[in-house]
């Protein structure tokens, strides 16, 4: 795939015990996406995706209204190189 990239993504904010990484997984399921999500021990929450450029940018729209309990402050996204590794979307714990 041609489009295929990667990013690493944290979201800043309310963003945990509101749903957050229900609603990554639920939107990566739904653009095909690949990678996972977790909350950090500082509050944010760590997005690494892989999949279609349209495609994480469409999911990139989505990171930064959330769900609807959530308040995301800042989305700060690194592009990279897509490593193939992922073979789902994931929630880590």
């Amino acid at each position: 795939m041609a489009d295929k990239n990667a990013a690493h993504v944290f979201i800043h904010g309310q963003v945990q015990n509101v749903g957050f990484r229900n609603f990554a997984q639920r939107y990566a399921f739904l653009l095909s996406l690949k990678g996972f999500v977790k909350n950090m021990q500082d509050g944010q929450v760590e997005i690494e995706v892989e999949g279609d450029r349209a495609k994480i940018d469409l999911f990139l729209e989505h990171l930064h209204r959330g769900p609807s309990l959530a308040k995301v402050s800042k989305v700060d996204v690194t592009w990279r190189s897509p490593t193939d590794r992922y073979t789902e979307f994931s929630i880590q714990f």
